[in-house]
């Protein structure tokens, strides 16, 4: 049986992981788990997978969650950073599942990485701020690290049993969100509501919003690259609304290897989970008949230009994927707020990136002042109209 510690265990990632944990209880249990200010499903979470050890963001919340488990066997209780690290490093867990959003996700998933622990990766932040810290320590620890996102998922399997060499070009899909179709002028005036309409996944709000903008492409592209040891200019994006075809492999002699599935996250993650065999997900079936065509189209970086600043990011490397990140965090909120326009989430990317002097990645400590750095400028600008 495989212990987990799921870091982000109340979103999407976490409670798509804990569904696959209750179907198949006799390969998994639970050691631990880390949330934000979610206690209320964290205690039924607890009470349900029973951890020894669960953290939350705050002491508030430490709190709440301490009464709402009063009088039954409660696990350990920490919170805040130094809670996320202990679940991160839990020396029961033979797995962390890193799903927490943004970068606050990066200190445990290295701290489980420097623990010697095997990581099923879905936060994209953690490479995409600090690729090569991360696969460093990786390498160093010799500890794999197993993507969780449906698409490095897809690259993942479709190289089993492939030279390295051999590999041409990574195709990336998108389904092209919920303005896959919408000109500019209309996308002037999209709104937070509309942009949570997601066509084929459910999400959280961060990622869904950056599925609109095609952010969340940006994010895959530069991980890529950090993940498969590719440069950018072997790493491309294909728009696949049916969001069937994960992503494609292209290898030198012409042949192309794609992983196909139903848009359903635990199929991805289960096999992060039980990799290298897989396990049996009786539902998840894909009826092609049903399907009837699969169709793909370039993505419009003139609609969609926060793809162009993951790539501008991807190709100068260093510290300015950090800065991308950051930014896009502050816009994506400011956005969910009301307080920036959907076209003020690339302007504000863009603005942050252009004041930043770009460096080599050197500590965990540069980055987080970076991503300190990153928030303060872009929050200032929002808050000057600048």
């Amino acid at each position: 049986m495989k212990r987990l510690a799921i870091l982000g265990a109340t979103g999407s990632i976490g409670a798509s992981t804990l569904a696959v944990v209750a179907d198949h209880p006799e390969d998994f249990a639970v050691a631990a788990l880390a949330a934000g200010r979610n206690v209320h499903t964290l205690a039924e979470q607890a009470r349900r997978f029973r951890p020894r050890l669960v953290s939350v963001q705050d002491e508030e919340s430490a709190r709440k969650l301490h009464e709402l488990l009063q009088g039954e066997a409660a696990p350990e209780i920490l919170w805040g950073p130094a809670g996320a690290r202990a679940v991160a490093t839990c020396a029961e867990a033979d797995l962390v599942v890193s799903a927490m959003v943004g970068a606050v996700g990066l200190g445990p998933t290295l701290a489980a990485i420097e623990a010697g622990k095997p990581v099923a990766l879905a936060n994209k932040e953690t490479l995409v701020a600090a690729g090569s810290l991360v696969m460093d320590a990786a390498r160093r620890r010799e500890v794999p690290l197993i993507p969780v996102d449906s698409e490095h998922s897809a690259i993942f399997q479709a190289v089993q049993g492939q030279r390295r060499e051999d590999v041409k070009k990574l195709w990336l899909t998108a389904s092209g969100g919920p303005f896959r179709t919408w000109p500019r002028e209309r996308l002037e005036r999209a709104t937070p509501a509309e942009a949570l309409k997601h066509p084929n996944w459910n999400m959280g709000k961060k990622i869904t919003i950056d599925s609109a903008t095609l952010m969340n492409k940006a994010l895959e592209v530069i991980e890529a690259t950090v993940l498969f040891g590719l440069p950018v200019s072997q790493v491309e994006v294909y728009i696949h609304p049916q969001s069937i075809i994960h992503s494609l492999v292209e290898f030198v002699d012409g042949s192309v290897l794609a992983q196909l599935g139903v848009p359903d996250m635990r199929l991805p993650i289960a096999y992060a989970l039980s990799y290298p065999r897989r396990l049996p997900l009786t539902d998840a079936s894909l009826d092609l008949g049903q399907v009837a065509s699969l169709s793909f189209e370039r993505p419009d970086l003139d609609r969609f230009p926060c793809l162009r600043l993951g790539y501008e990011a991807a190709r100068r490397g260093g510290t300015l994927p950090a800065v991308l990140n950051a930014a896009n965090e502050v816009a994506v909120a400011a956005f969910l707020e009301g307080r920036l326009p959907f076209y003020g989430i690339p302007r504000l990317v863009e603005e942050t990136m252009a004041a930043h002097r770009c460096a080599p990645l050197a500590s965990l400590e540069q980055v987080l002042e970076i991503h300190r750095w990153a928030q303060e400028f872009a929050g200032i600008r929002i808050n000057t109209g600048g």
